[in-house]
């Protein structure tokens, strides 16, 4: 089965998974669990359960990632 590859923002889901998360930043799933533990006030990506699986939507994610952006200016 052959993934498609992702190139921008807009080619996103609505809803994001932790491997959707790992693909686009090129991290482990792992380390996208270990952040999504971390509360958001302190650098974690938001989440919510959807039975037992943690999703993420996508304007949360884009938030995330331009607070990380302005911490490291």
């Amino acid at each position: 089965m052959s993934k498609t590859r992702i190139y921008s923002w807009d080619q996103l889901p609505d809803v994001l998974t932790a491997q959707d998360i790992a693909d686009i930043f090129v991290l482990s799933r792992k380390r996208v669990y270990e952040l999504m533990q971390i509360h958001p006030d302190h650098g974690g990506i938001p989440n919510y359960l959807v039975g037992s699986s943690k999703r993420v939507d996508k304007p949360d994610l884009l938030c995330w990632k331009e607070r990380l952006k302005e911490a490291n200016r």
